[in-house]
């Protein structure tokens, strides 16, 4: 790595042994990164049709400069690694890409949980500046990258101290045109933030952000607020924000400084 005063977004090409496929992640390491010894993490994940470019859409990098720079957050690293159109769950122990039967998106079937875990959080510590435990390791994304951040760190709590779900696509059922993804009930309940909210032990001392557009098309507002109750009865640190918008980018690119300063303090 080059010595750098200035900001700067790296593209991260690697090799998923898990996935047996190349992949990609976009990182943002702030100003005078080499002179830190150790960063904080966040995780920002992109949604069902967008990629490791979520960086770059969503305004997330220059809006850290931002806020670093008026000392309202502290300097962070942000990794948007490439999910595909994988709900970010172990669906298939071999990858591969079928077509939805609703509108013909491509779906992406494989470990894609254990990539995650197993690959790209590791792959990041040994890379690059980190604090290497969950104190410092935060998690959040939009749409469906909202749902799998919320399902990781209920899944893996002992990794993240932090989760967003940026209007999370939080189903209140399972749908006949998700079945691609998990072919039965159980193992949609395995990833249902609300369902694992329900039955498993959430840390609490985690701290969990809420919010949807009043216009979302998903109407997800209505699985954040049921989540946000759940979490509420186990003591939990959970805020909920119905903030005006649709189930959009500009959504949030609107809301990307709240999200920071969740995520940032």
């Amino acid at each position: 790595m080059t010595t750098s005063h200035q900001s700067r977004v790296e593209l991260i090409d690697f090799h998923s042994n898990i996935l047996e496929k190349r992949m990609v992640m976009t990182v943002y390491l702030p100003k005078d990164y080499e002179n830190f010894n150790s960063l904080p993490t966040l995780y920002f994940l992109h949604g069902r049709s967008g990629d490791e470019h979520i960086m770059f859409e969503t305004n997330i990098n220059t809006t850290a400069d931002k806020l670093i720079e008026k000392g309202e957050i502290e300097p962070l690293i942000i990794v948007c690694p490439r999910l595909e159109n994988s709900r970010g769950i172990n669906s298939s122990p071999v990858c591969k890409e079928i077509k939805a039967p609703a509108d013909s998106r491509t779906i992406h079937l494989g470990m894609y949980e254990d990539y995650f875990i197993k690959e790209i959080i590791p792959f990041v510590d040994k890379t690059f500046n980190t604090v290497k435990d969950k104190t410092g390791r935060y998690i959040g994304g939009a749409s469906a990258g909202g749902y799998e951040a919320l399902h990781y760190s209920f899944r893996h709590p002992r990794f993240f101290s932090k989760v967003g779900g940026h209007m999370p696509a939080i189903e209140l059922k399972l749908e006949e045109e998700d079945m691609a993804y998990y072919n039965d009930l159980n193992t949609w309940k395995k990833y249902d933030p609300i369902h694992i909210a329900r039955i498993n032990e959430i840390p609490v001392d985690m701290k969990v952000y809420l919010d949807a557009g009043d216009k979302d098309e998903g109407q997800f507002y209505e699985g954040c607020s049921l989540l946000h109750q759940l979490l509420t009865e186990k003591g939990i640190s959970v805020q909920n924000h119905i903030f005006p918008g649709n189930h959009s980018v500009e959504y949030i690119q609107s809301n990307i400084e709240r999200y920071l300063l969740f995520y940032g303090n």
